[in-house]
Protein backbone atom coordinates (compact mmCIF):
# COMPACT_ATOMS: atom_id res chain seq x y z
CA UNK A 1 0.00 0.00 0.00
CA UNK A 2 2.95 2.31 0.51
CA UNK A 3 2.96 4.34 -2.70
CA UNK A 4 -0.79 4.25 -3.31
CA UNK A 5 -2.43 5.92 -6.28
CA UNK A 6 -1.47 9.51 -5.37
CA UNK A 7 0.65 10.23 -8.43
CA UNK A 8 3.44 8.35 -6.69
CA UNK A 9 3.24 10.47 -3.54
CA UNK A 10 3.74 8.76 -0.20
CA UNK A 11 0.86 8.35 2.21
CA UNK A 12 0.41 10.65 5.18
CA UNK A 13 0.78 9.55 8.80
CA UNK A 14 -1.16 12.09 10.85
CA UNK A 15 0.62 12.12 14.19
CA UNK A 16 0.36 14.20 17.33
CA UNK A 17 1.67 13.88 20.86
CA UNK A 18 1.00 15.62 24.13
CA UNK A 19 4.05 16.30 26.25
CA UNK A 20 4.76 16.57 29.97
CA UNK A 21 6.61 19.85 29.36
CA UNK A 22 7.12 22.43 26.61
CA UNK A 23 10.87 21.87 27.06
CA UNK A 24 11.24 19.21 24.39
CA UNK A 25 14.77 18.27 25.47
CA UNK A 26 13.37 17.04 28.78
CA UNK A 27 9.72 16.27 28.05
CA UNK A 28 8.09 12.89 28.30
CA UNK A 29 5.00 11.73 26.46
CA UNK A 30 1.47 11.83 27.81
CA UNK A 31 -0.52 10.81 24.72
CA UNK A 32 0.17 9.73 21.12
CA UNK A 33 -2.31 9.46 18.25
CA UNK A 34 -1.94 8.25 14.67
CA UNK A 35 -4.05 7.76 11.56
CA UNK A 36 -3.17 7.41 7.88
CA UNK A 37 -4.65 8.98 4.75
CA UNK A 38 -3.69 9.51 1.15
CA UNK A 39 -3.03 13.06 -0.06
CA UNK A 40 -6.73 13.48 -0.84
CA UNK A 41 -7.50 12.71 2.82
CA UNK A 42 -9.08 9.33 2.18
CA UNK A 43 -8.52 7.04 5.14
CA UNK A 44 -6.27 4.06 4.47
CA UNK A 45 -7.55 2.06 7.45
CA UNK A 46 -10.88 2.19 9.31
CA UNK A 47 -11.17 4.72 12.11
CA UNK A 48 -11.48 1.95 14.69
CA UNK A 49 -7.86 0.98 13.89
CA UNK A 50 -6.49 4.46 14.63
CA UNK A 51 -3.93 4.63 17.45
CA UNK A 52 -4.82 6.69 20.51
CA UNK A 53 -2.71 5.84 23.54
CA UNK A 54 -2.36 7.54 26.90
CA UNK A 55 1.04 6.88 28.43
CA UNK A 56 1.12 5.62 32.01
CA UNK A 57 2.64 8.11 34.45
CA UNK A 58 4.28 7.54 37.77
CA UNK A 59 5.01 10.04 40.52
CA UNK A 60 8.56 10.66 39.29
CA UNK A 61 7.37 12.41 36.11
CA UNK A 62 7.58 16.18 36.43
CA UNK A 63 4.72 18.09 34.81
CA UNK A 64 5.17 21.70 33.75
CA UNK A 65 2.85 24.41 35.03
CA UNK A 66 1.44 24.85 31.51
CA UNK A 67 0.52 21.17 31.34
CA UNK A 68 -1.11 21.22 34.77
CA UNK A 69 -3.14 24.29 33.87
CA UNK A 70 -4.13 23.52 30.28
CA UNK A 71 -4.42 19.75 29.87
CA UNK A 72 -5.32 18.25 33.27
CA UNK A 73 -7.86 16.01 31.48
CA UNK A 74 -5.02 14.43 29.49
CA UNK A 75 -2.91 13.95 32.61
CA UNK A 76 -5.85 12.28 34.36
CA UNK A 77 -6.14 9.75 31.53
CA UNK A 78 -2.48 8.84 32.08
CA UNK A 79 -3.43 7.43 35.50
CA UNK A 80 -6.41 5.43 34.20
CA UNK A 81 -6.21 1.66 34.03
CA UNK A 82 -6.23 1.74 30.22
CA UNK A 83 -3.03 3.87 30.07
CA UNK A 84 -0.07 1.93 28.64
CA UNK A 85 3.69 1.86 28.98
CA UNK A 86 5.61 3.82 26.36
CA UNK A 87 7.01 0.64 24.79
CA UNK A 88 3.47 -0.68 24.26
CA UNK A 89 2.41 2.60 22.64
CA UNK A 90 5.40 2.51 20.29
CA UNK A 91 4.63 -1.06 19.30
CA UNK A 92 1.05 -0.08 18.45
CA UNK A 93 2.33 2.79 16.32
CA UNK A 94 4.75 0.49 14.51
CA UNK A 95 2.09 -2.17 13.96
CA UNK A 96 -0.22 0.45 12.48
CA UNK A 97 2.43 1.66 10.02
CA UNK A 98 3.11 -1.93 9.01
CA UNK A 99 -0.58 -2.32 8.14
CA UNK A 100 -0.43 0.84 6.06
CA UNK A 101 2.66 -0.30 4.17
CA UNK A 102 1.51 -3.89 3.79
CA UNK A 103 4.39 -5.12 5.91
CA UNK A 104 6.96 -4.08 3.32
CA UNK A 105 10.48 -2.94 4.17
CA UNK A 106 10.66 0.37 2.35
CA UNK A 107 13.48 2.67 1.33
CA UNK A 108 13.30 5.93 3.26
CA UNK A 109 12.04 7.89 0.24
CA UNK A 110 9.08 5.50 -0.12
CA UNK A 111 7.92 5.63 3.48
CA UNK A 112 4.81 7.54 4.62
CA UNK A 113 5.27 11.18 5.64
CA UNK A 114 4.70 12.32 9.19
CA UNK A 115 2.02 15.03 9.00
CA UNK A 116 0.39 17.47 11.40
CA UNK A 117 0.54 20.97 12.84
CA UNK A 118 4.03 21.99 14.01
CA UNK A 119 4.89 18.36 13.45
CA UNK A 120 8.61 19.12 13.68
CA UNK A 121 8.11 19.25 17.46
CA UNK A 122 6.60 15.77 17.43
CA UNK A 123 9.41 14.54 15.18
CA UNK A 124 11.97 15.92 17.64
CA UNK A 125 10.52 14.12 20.62
CA UNK A 126 10.06 10.93 18.58
CA UNK A 127 13.82 10.89 17.97
CA UNK A 128 14.31 10.45 21.71
CA UNK A 129 11.20 8.60 22.80
CA UNK A 130 9.87 6.66 19.76
CA UNK A 131 12.88 5.89 17.53
CA UNK A 132 11.54 2.61 16.11
CA UNK A 133 8.35 4.34 15.02
CA UNK A 134 10.27 7.22 13.45
CA UNK A 135 12.45 4.79 11.48
CA UNK A 136 9.35 3.81 9.52
CA UNK A 137 8.67 7.35 8.28
CA UNK A 138 9.85 9.47 5.35
CA UNK A 139 12.73 11.94 5.65
CA UNK A 140 10.30 14.78 4.83
CA UNK A 141 7.54 16.21 7.03
CA UNK A 142 4.21 17.72 6.06
CA UNK A 143 3.73 20.65 8.44
CA UNK A 144 0.24 22.11 8.00
CA UNK A 145 1.28 25.08 10.16
CA UNK A 146 3.51 26.22 7.30
CA UNK A 147 0.44 26.48 5.08
CA UNK A 148 -1.33 28.40 7.85
CA UNK A 149 1.52 30.91 7.93
CA UNK A 150 1.39 31.41 4.16
CA UNK A 151 -2.40 31.62 4.14
CA UNK A 152 -2.34 34.38 6.75
CA UNK A 153 0.52 36.19 5.03
CA UNK A 154 -1.31 36.15 1.71
CA UNK A 155 -4.36 37.78 3.25
CA UNK A 156 -6.55 34.77 3.99
CA UNK A 157 -9.72 35.92 5.72
CA UNK A 158 -11.72 32.81 6.59
CA UNK A 159 -11.30 31.60 10.14
CA UNK A 160 -9.67 28.19 10.51
CA UNK A 161 -12.40 26.97 12.86
CA UNK A 162 -10.85 23.75 14.13
CA UNK A 163 -12.88 23.92 17.34
CA UNK A 164 -16.07 23.55 15.26
CA UNK A 165 -17.08 19.93 14.72
CA UNK A 166 -19.16 20.98 11.72
CA UNK A 167 -16.19 22.72 10.10
CA UNK A 168 -13.89 19.80 10.87
CA UNK A 169 -16.24 17.21 9.39
CA UNK A 170 -16.82 19.35 6.31
CA UNK A 171 -13.15 19.37 5.37
CA UNK A 172 -12.31 15.92 6.72
CA UNK A 173 -15.40 13.76 6.25
CA UNK A 174 -13.56 10.74 7.66
CA UNK A 175 -13.35 12.31 11.11
CA UNK A 176 -14.16 10.07 14.08
CA UNK A 177 -14.70 12.44 16.98
CA UNK A 178 -16.65 10.48 19.56
CA UNK A 179 -14.89 10.65 22.91
CA UNK A 180 -12.39 13.31 21.85
CA UNK A 181 -11.73 16.04 24.39
CA UNK A 182 -11.23 18.84 21.82
CA UNK A 183 -8.10 20.93 21.36
CA UNK A 184 -4.96 19.52 23.03
CA UNK A 185 -6.34 16.00 22.75
CA UNK A 186 -3.85 14.39 20.37
CA UNK A 187 -6.50 12.27 18.63
CA UNK A 188 -8.73 15.29 18.04
CA UNK A 189 -5.76 17.33 16.87
CA UNK A 190 -4.64 14.92 14.13
CA UNK A 191 -8.13 14.99 12.66
CA UNK A 192 -8.31 18.78 12.96
CA UNK A 193 -4.95 19.01 11.15
CA UNK A 194 -6.27 16.82 8.34
CA UNK A 195 -9.35 19.04 8.09
CA UNK A 196 -7.17 22.13 7.92
CA UNK A 197 -5.22 20.64 5.03
CA UNK A 198 -8.56 19.80 3.41
CA UNK A 199 -9.59 23.44 3.70
CA UNK A 200 -6.40 24.71 2.06
CA UNK A 201 -6.78 22.13 -0.71
CA UNK A 202 -10.34 23.35 -1.34
CA UNK A 203 -9.25 26.93 -1.90
CA UNK A 204 -5.99 26.21 -3.73
CA UNK A 205 -7.67 23.53 -5.89
CA UNK A 206 -4.59 21.46 -6.48
CA UNK A 207 -5.16 19.01 -9.35
CA UNK A 208 -4.60 15.80 -7.40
Amino acid sequence: MANGDNNGLPYLLWFDAEFSSLDLDRAGLLQVALMATDVNLNRLLPAEEDVNCFIRLDDTVELSDWVKENIPHIVARCYDEDAVELAVAEQRLCDYVQKVTGGQTLQIGQRPLLAGNSVHNDWAICRRRLPQFLEQTHYRLLDVSSLKTLYSGWGGQEEIAKDSLEWLQKYFPGAALEGCAGAHDAYYDIQASAAELGYYKSIINWPL
